[in-house]
């Protein structure tokens, strides 16, 4: 059974900030808030979890995983930004978008699309995401919650713990109901941006 864990939304307690950061370290699947929907999430050197996260969401390995990142400074060590979208990638961050760029060699190449060699790079608007990514010290491997034959990310707590109770470890509550929009997916792999799903936040800006 997946443990439940009620954290505080604006301020978050420090000793069940770290119960989560330990189960992370022990390479346990967690599912957590965000600011567009609840999300997947595991240490990025949790080679498991990527499986699991397939397997939860039944995707194939040319899935776009997406690494969550504390600040701007975090994300440019993991993708490659040249000139052209570095400007409106950092006016758009925090926010619920979720940008799909080359990765560096920081990124395992499992993590990384099979052809492309690209990942998704994301900073969220969520005082909890904020304080989990700093207190774990390292960006999130994560993928938006929605379940096969799904287009909606889940939104509650209790709700995703009756549905994954023993396919994640921990679900982590906030005391609200997260957006039910998913992030806006830009790819700028090339050089040139292409909205690849429309979601939250606007999403004209790139198009």
């Amino acid at each position: 059974m997946a443990r439940y864990v009620d954290i505080h939304p604006d301020n978050p307690q420090p000793r069940l900030l770290q119960q989560v950061v330990d189960a992370l370290n022990d390479d346990q699947l967690i599912a957590y808030p965000t600011d567009s929907g609840y999300a997947l999430g595991s240490r990025v050197g949790n080679k498991d979890g990527r499986d699991r996260i397939l397997r939860i969401r039944d995707l194939d390995e040319r899935h776009h995983f997406t690494l969550v990142c504390k600040d701007f400074s975090q994300l440019g060590q993991l993708v490659h930004v040249d000139n052209s979208a570095f400007r409106a990638i950092r006016a758009a961050t925090p926010g619920p978008y979720t940008f799909i760029l080359p990765g560096t060699p920081e990124v395992p190449r499992r993590l990384l699309h099979p052809k492309k060699r690209t990942v998704g790079v994301r900073i969220p608007e969520h005082a909890f995401v904020h304080a989990l990514l700093d207190l774990l010290g390292e960006p999130l491997l994560s993928s938006t919650l929605i379940m096969p034959g799904e287009t909606e990310p889940r939104t509650n707590g209790w709700d995703v713990k009756e549905t994954l109770d023993h396919q994640v470890d921990v679900v982590v509550e906030t005391g609200e109901d997260t957006p039910a929009e998913p992030t806006t997916v830009v790819d700028w792999s090339d050089s040139q941006p292409e909205v690849l799903r429309q979601g939250a936040g606007d999403w004209s800006r790139f198009s």
